[in-house]
C-alpha cells in the first residue's frame, strides 16, 4: 500500500501546476454555509432554507444552490452556492431574503451559522441530479506547510473518482483566507455507488496519503437534498 501511495502523489503533481492555473483563471466564487439548529426546529429551518433556495435561484450570475439536510444528526443543514464572480455573490448577500433568512433562523440555532467563502481548486462538468441521489460534503484541512501534498493528494483522487459507476459530481474548493482548507462535494446516484467507491483503491490510497499530514480528524458527511 505504501508503494500505492508513492505513485498516487507523483500521478498527481505533474498535473499539478496547469490545474492551478485553470483554477486561478475561474472568477466564480463559492459559499459553503454549514447550520446546526435545535431539534425541534429541524421543520422550521427546512422551510425557510426552501424559501430562501427559491428566492435565490432568480437572483442573477447564479451558478448552483443547493440546500442539504445532514442524514444524521438531521438537525444540521449546508448550503452549497456557487456565483459567477464577486459581483454576483455579493448582490445576493445585499437582497432582502437573504438578510430576512438570516434574521429569522437566528433564534432556532445552537451555533454561530459557519460560512466558508471559497474559491475553486478541482472543478468539473457535472451529471443532471435527480431524485435518490447522495451527496457527500468533507473538509479536509492539512497544515499549511504541506498544502501541496494535500492538494496533489485530492488531485489524484478526482479524475478516477469522476470515472466510477454512479458519480455525479466530484468538485473541490478552498476557503479564500485559509488556503489549506478545502471542500469536497460529492454527488452519486445512490448509497450503493458510493458504497463502491469508499472502497476502491484510489479511495484507500487518497486516506493513506492523506493521514500523516492532516491537521483534523477526517469531516466526511452524507446529506439528502431538501
Amino acid at each position: 500500500m505504501r508503494a500505492l501511495v508513492h505513485v498516487f502523489l507523483a500521478m498527481a503533481f505533474a498535473p499539478l501546476a496547469a490545474t492551478l492555473a485553470s483554477a486561478q483563471e475561474d472568477p466564480s466564487v463559492h459559499m459553503v454555509t454549514y447550520i446546526e439548529v435545535a431539534p425541534a426546529a429541524q421543520g422550521q429551518t427546512s422551510t425557510l432554507l426552501r424559501q430562501l433556495a427559491g428566492a435565490s435561484r432568480k437572483d442573477p450570475g447564479l451558478v448552483r444552490f443547493e440546500i442539504l439536510q445532514r442524514t444524521a444528526p438531521a438537525r444540521e443543514f449546508v448550503i452549497l452556492e456557487s456565483w459567477k464572480d464577486q459581483q454576483a455573490f455579493d448582490a445576493h448577500v445585499a437582497t432582502a431574503h437573504h438578510k430576512q433568512f438570516r434574521d429569522k433562523v437566528a433564534p432556532h440555532l445552537i451555533a454561530p451559522i459557519d460560512d466558508r467563502f471559497s474559491v475553486p481548486t478541482l472543478l468539473a462538468p457535472s451529471q443532471p441530479v435527480r431524485g435518490g441521489v447522495v451527496y457527500v460534503v468533507t473538509h479536509v484541512d492539512v497544515p499549511g506547510g504541506v498544502r501541496d501534498k494535500g492538494l496533489a493528494a485530492l488531485t489524484a483522487l478526482s479524475d478516477p473518482t469522476r470515472k466510477d459507476a454512479g458519480n455525479l459530481r466530484f468538485d473541490v474548493v478552498h476557503q479564500k483566507n485559509r488556503t489549506n482548507h478545502f471542500t469536497v462535494v460529492e454527488v452519486w446516484k445512490d448509497q450503493r455507488a458510493n458504497d463502491a467507491h469508499e472502497l476502491a483503491a484510489h479511495t484507500r490510497a487518497f486516506r493513506n496519503a492523506l493521514t500523516p499530514i492532516t491537521g483534523a480528524l477526517y469531516d466526511q458527511r452524507w446529506y439528502r437534498p431538501l
